[in-house]
């Protein structure tokens, strides 16, 4: 006999519906608060042109401070002072030192052996003798004919008071009648004629005078012009002997010993590593900024070290401008050539400015257009940007004081007036 199921059933109590209003109240209120919270995002989204993605952008805040404008270049040591020593002539070198040799100034570094100048300074040397010579031998001659001059000066002298005192005794003679007229007469004209030959004999006295200097200022004036070729002859061949121009240490040696050059060809050089700089090279977007004057920082070693910017090349090269950085008065020890450091040079200051960090946004919208994040929404709004630095700008209009803006580039807005960021 089967038996039936009534021992296993039990009694169920259906739910009550106050307990399904509660389940039904707690669903509308989470559905109210969605709404809620949807409700503006989907407003900016409905207010705004565009949307992005707030992930993909780079946002800066506007700050006051001082804006330092500068640029950061890995500059090379050289030297300000090298000196490239040149064969003055054509010869065979003798090499007095090697490649690295400290060296003083006026020390022999090496010499160049030229017979010909040598033989050439032998010969007007000689012919400087010879118009030595000459010049003694002029002025004996001189003395000697200056000497028959005043003899004969003194002679006519002689001969006219001599004819004087002939005239005299003849105008006696004839008062008392014992001369006859035409002796007196005779006498007056002898009297006459050594006059005349007096005064010319004078003359001839200066004459010869002014001739004789005259011969021998031109003898001297050859002498000397042969003093100064002698002096120049000596100055090469005294060159022939190169001597270092400043104190330093030997640089390259460019021929070898013993080797035969040719006039004009370069020897070796010399550098003063007292006298040293660093050239650098500044990109070309900041060569109208940089003049002679700027001050500068070098770093070596975890030390800085004050500079000034003593020259710029007037041209570009491959994007680049040449400078040359000189220290202040301290430089670090032990500094080498082509030694790498980096250099900092300050073009300008604005203290006191409003600033944000650099970024594509100024070449995006040419430093006139900036996208001002406000609750969850970039507007565009119109700046005016003055200074910039490598990682700063200048905010003269349009912006105050801590907002926030984007700096990447907006060229994904498309000129959009209202960004909505996600």
């Amino acid at each position: 006999m089967i038996r039936d199921t009534s021992a296993q059933d039990r009694v169920l109590t259906a739910p009550s519906n106050r307990r399904k209003q509660f389940v039904w109240i707690g669903l509308g209120l989470a559905t109210l608060a969605s709404i809620g919270l949807c409700v503006p995002t989907i407003v900016r989204l409905m207010s705004a042109d565009s949307s992005a993605s707030s992930a993909r952008l780079r946002i800066a805040e506007v700050k006051r401070g001082d804006l330092v404008r500068d640029v950061s270049v890995q500059g090379r040591v050289v030297a300000a002072v090298s000196p490239t020593l040149y064969a003055r002539t054509a010869g065979t070198v003798t090499l007095d030192v090697h490649a690295g040799d400290k060296v003083k100034k006026g020390d022999v570094l090496a010499e160049i052996d030229s017979p010909e100048l040598t033989n050439r300074l032998k010969q007007e040397q000689a012919t400087l003798d010879s118009l030595g010579l000459d010049v003694e031998r002029a002025m004996i001659d001189n003395r000697k004919a200056q000497a028959a001059t005043q003899m004969a000066y003194e002679q006519a002298k002689i001969d006219r008071q001599t004819a004087e005192r002939e005239v005299e005794r003849n105008e006696k003679a004839f008062q008392r009648g014992a001369q006859p007229e035409m002796t007196v007469l005779r006498a007056k004209d002898a009297l006459a004629k050594s006059r005349l030959s007096e005064t010319n004999a004078q003359h001839n006295v200066q004459l010869d005078r002014d001739s004789l200097a005259f011969e021998l200022k031109t003898r001297r004036f050859a002498l000397d012009r042969q003093k100064l070729l002698v002096q120049d002859l000596a100055r090469q061949v005294d060159e022939l002997k190169m001597r270092s121009p400043v104190d330093g240490q030997v640089g390259q040696l460019v021929v070898q010993q013993r080797a035969n050059v040719a006039a004009n060809a370069a020897i070796l050089s010399v550098v003063d590593l007292s006298a040293l700089e660093i050239e650098v090279q500044v990109p070309e977007v900041f060569a109208h900024d940089l003049s002679a004057g700027m001050a500068a920082e070098i770093q070596e070693g975890g030390e800085k070290y004050a500079g000034e910017v003593s020259a710029i090349s007037p041209e570009v090269q491959n994007g680049q401008v040449t400078g040359r950085v000189r220290f202040g008065d301290r430089k670090p020890a032990g500094l080498r050539q082509n030694q790498q450091l980096t250099t900092r040079i300050l073009m300008d200051e604005h203290p006191n400015v409003l600033m944000v960090e650099r970024g594509p946004f100024v070449d995006t919208g040419a430093g006139r257009i900036a996208y001002v994040v406000r609750n969850g929404t970039a507007e565009r709004t119109e700046i005016q940007v003055g200074a910039t630095s490598l990682n700063a700008v200048e905010i003269v209009s349009g912006l105050k004081e801590g907002d926030r803006i984007v700096i990447s580039g907006t060229d994904e807005f498309r000129g959009a007036q209202k960004i909505a960021l996600n």
